[in-house]
């Protein structure tokens, strides 16, 4: 059986789930989807200048460039993760200098990353709001327990 995470085992009945945060599951599915263009534009520019770029130096800064996005992944709680974010972003929009496309591929990415880091925060803050409002509801609402003396079926 699997190893039970601290979350898992410190887990009681009744206990109330923590929200994850949208904004780091948006950024983590741009950042894992560009580790997999950063590999295949790898292999064209590996393809494409065969003779005159070494095989081990284009596939190795593709494979360390591809590590990086999924290992910014596990930064993304903290501001650093999005900063390195961003360097990665400008960095796929330079690689056109390789492969002229890469410009507009990378461009996208950009606008992409920007949308799941702006629109994921805002999802976030809305998330909290409505927490808030819920406990307020609750707090003023409280809950008859059914089977508690003269409860109402």
């Amino acid at each position: 059986m699997a190893k039970m995470t601290k979350a898992q085992r410190e887990w009681r009945p009744g206990m109330p789930k923590k929200p994850r945060s949208t904004r780091v599951m948006f950024a983590s599915t741009v950042l894992t989807l560009e580790a997999f263009l950063v590999i295949f534009v790898a292999l064209a520019v590996f393809g494409l200048n065969r003779d005159t770029l070494s095989p081990v130096l284009v596939l190795g800064i593709g494979a360390v460039v591809a590590l990086a996005c999924i290992f910014t992944c596990a930064l993304l709680k903290k501001p650093l993760g999005y900063a390195i974010g961003w360097g990665l972003q400008l960095l796929l929009i330079l690689s056109g200098f390789l492969l002229t496309s890469m410009f507009f591929i990378g461009a996208a990415f950009a606008a992409t990353w920007w949308y799941a880091v702006t629109k994921g925060r805002a999802l976030d803050l809305e998330t909290a709001r409505r927490a808030r409002e819920q406990e307020a509801w609750d707090a003023a609402h409280p809950r008859e327990d059914p089977g508690a003396p003269g409860a109402q079926p």
